[in-house]
């Protein structure tokens, strides 16, 4: 457009000289007066005021075209502008999705590490407690078995246990426990049942009967098994059993095998088979093989019980291993009953439950067997 303007500035003074030089050649032709002369010069004005106003308007124009394409390149240099603008706000949104799915990836990909984890976490820990239960019943099964070789040993051939063999008791005896007759009828019927070769019912040598209050509270427990100390079933059994039993001189020890114990990560063993571990704390805490470390007292210590994964054992004499092993019993039957692994009847479950209670109180009360 300034190419334009400048080529019409070009042109327009060649024309207006072209105009001026017409009437030099009129004067030089027809030389009139100078009234011709003040006409040419009045229209030589009035066409550079004519050249003038077209020179404005085609600046006019000129600018007029120049802002309309001004506007246009900026409407276009606009809407390409928007354009980038759509297309800088859809990447956004895509690195925003993107980040969003990998952060979601990441913490599903942490979480599932954390759950293996803690699934493993889970079985080692099953696995340990399986193999602390096992080795607490071997431990049972084992004083069972050498109980019942006791007794079978003191039964020979040449000198039998009529305790087991109630049949090789004489009728006099058997006269007496069984009847505790006092009348020569009921003595006579039952040695001429003797003399006939009948074998008389085994000699019962103790009765039982059950007690309501605990068989209801053992009921109660029963529908739903728990551990809690809190229900009236194991809470008597606390009070009247379990806090006796495992009370011994060193309070502070006495509760540490207590919650051992509850834990089940209480491991006895004998000394002998085991070499002597260096032990962290003082000789005194954990006794030795001629001091028990609960009751401080000096005994011949057969055994050692070690709490949990600490590390450090405790010398313990035959009674203290007879009260823990009684407790331990104890928790192991219950806690069978309440993984549903006992498969017996109610009352013959409660009477079990009475006789390990009755085992506590033996034991609390320095009864123990001789292989302790």
């Amino acid at each position: 457009s300034q190419a334009d303007f400048e080529e019409d500035s070009q042109k327009q003074p060649a024309v207006e000289h072209w105009k001026t030089l017409m009437p030099s050649k009129g004067n030089k032709e027809d030389p009139e007066t100078g009234c011709q002369d003040a006409g040419g010069v009045d229209e030589t004005q009035s066409t550079e005021q004519l050249n003038v106003s077209r020179l404005r308007s085609s600046s006019v124009e000129i600018r007029e075209k120049g802002s309309e394409f001004l506007k246009e390149e900026l409407h276009k240099a606009q809407k390409e502008l928007k354009l980038k603008d759509k297309e800088c706000e859809r990447l956004s949104k895509v690195r925003e999705q993107l980040e969003q799915e990998l952060e979601e990836l990441t913490a599903s990909l942490f979480e599932e590490a954390h759950k293996m984890v803690r699934e493993a976490n889970t079985k080692q820990a099953a696995s340990e407690k399986q193999l602390r239960e096992a080795r607490g019943k071997i431990d049972m099964l084992q004083a069972e078995v050498t109980a019942l070789k006791t007794l079978v040993i003191t039964s020979t051939p040449s000198s039998p246990n009529r305790e087991l063999h109630p049949q090789l008791q004489s009728p006099s005896k058997a006269v007496f426990r069984k009847g505790h007759g006092r009348n020569k009828s009921t003595s006579s019927a039952v040695v001429s049942a003797a003399s006939q070769n009948v074998t008389p019912e085994p000699v019962s040598h103790e009765c039982k009967e059950v007690d309501s209050i605990l068989f209801a509270e053992f009921q109660a427990w029963k529908e739903s098994p728990t551990l809690d100390k809190s229900c009236s079933f194991l809470d008597r059994i606390y009070r009247e059993d379990i806090g006796p039993c495992l009370d011994f001189t060193k309070q502070e020890l006495s509760e540490l095998v207590r919650v051992a114990v509850e834990q089940n990560t209480l491991t006895i063993e004998p000394v002998a088979s085991q070499t002597l571990p260096v032990v962290k704390v003082s000789a005194e805490e954990c006794g030795g093989p001629k001091k028990c470390a609960l009751s401080g007292l000096p005994r011949t210590c057969k055994h050692r019980i070690m709490l949990g994964d600490s590390g450090n054992y405790y010398y313990i004499s035959p009674s203290c291993r007879a009260r823990i092993t009684a407790v331990c019993n104890f928790f192991t039957y219950i806690r069978y009953i309440q993984q549903g692994l006992v498969r017996q009847d109610v009352e013959l479950m409660y009477w079990e439950v009475m006789r390990l209670r009755r085992e506590m109180s033996l034991a609390k009360l320095g009864f123990y067997p001789s292989e302790m």
